[in-house]
């Protein structure tokens, strides 16, 4: 294996890691970068597939104290069990359309092209909604209604458009549902846990025959950047998120995705 190969490794892991959080989607960043690096890993996106795990294990970490308190509280809690169902229904849609269109998504739209359109389409949308007089009602998770739950999940599935950003879709979801920008961002953290997990499986699972263990050590490198570079981000997330709100980073997705959309045309 050589050490470009390595060092481009860690770098997309690195970048799996800072975009999967943030409203400027992780998975469009990888399609650009991979094509722009021509990376050839593991076949199937695996290595894709594999790194979103240590983000997901990064999430799991920074909010041990919480899921294991749920974990330990589900059968005694009221609180606790509530707290379950809030992300079961908020789960519920992406997995129903995930089973349904994965194949198709993954054929037909996984290209640099629609991330490209969708990163600035996501942008603008993003101005718009921040530039909205909402009031918001919710700004615990204590007090969302779990029919909201389910609404926030109806806009996440809107993620299975490359480009569009998970985090982004959850979260300009529930902030249109009257949740304040703290809670809209910490349910969108929670929620991508079951959802990221299930989607890692799944394609895990999809590409089960094209596993090798000779990938290993450049999976293993991704994996570890994403990690920790996810550790980094949700940390400090929350605070930046309050203080400056989520325009910066819709125009950053305006400016990445007029670069990319140019350079594709041209």
């Amino acid at each position: 294996m050589d050490i470009n190969t390595l060092l481009t490794a860690a770098l997309l892991g690195i970048v799996e890691g800072l975009t999967e959080f943030l409203p400027v989607s992780s998975t469009g960043h990888l399609i650009l970068l991979v094509d722009l690096l021509q990376f050839e890993g593991p076949p199937g996106k695996v290595f894709e597939i594999v790194i979103q795990l240590g983000a997901i294990l990064a999430i799991c970490w920074l909010y041990r104290a919480k899921l294991l308190k749920t974990a330990g509280g589900i059968f005694t809690e009221p609180s606790a069990r509530r707290f379950v169902y809030l992300l079961i229904l908020g789960f519920i849609p992406s997995m129903v359309l995930g089973v349904l269109l994965h194949s198709y998504i993954k054929a037909v739209l996984f290209s640099p092209l629609v991330v490209s359109i969708m990163l600035i389409v996501g942008g603008i949308l993003i101005i718009i909604i921040e530039r909205l007089p909402l009031k918001p009602k919710f700004h615990d998770l204590d007090q969302l209604p779990l029919r909201r739950a389910f609404y926030v999940g109806c806009a996440q599935t809107l993620a299975m458009i490359p480009g569009t950003s998970r985090s982004g879709a959850t979260i300009m979801g529930a902030l249109l549902l009257g949740l304040d920008r703290k809670t809209a961002t910490e349910f969108s953290f929670f929620l991508a846990i079951p959802t990221m997990f299930a989607a890692t499986v799944y394609d895990v699972y999809k590409n089960l025959d094209v596993l090798a263990m000779d990938n290993m050590q450049v999976v293993a490198i991704g994996f570890v950047c994403a990690f920790i570079s996810a550790l980094i981000v949700v940390k400090h997330a929350i605070a930046f998120i309050s203080t400056h709100g989520f325009v910066p980073f819709a125009y950053y997705r305006i400016i990445v995705g007029t670069i990319m959309l140019f350079l594709l045309l041209a």
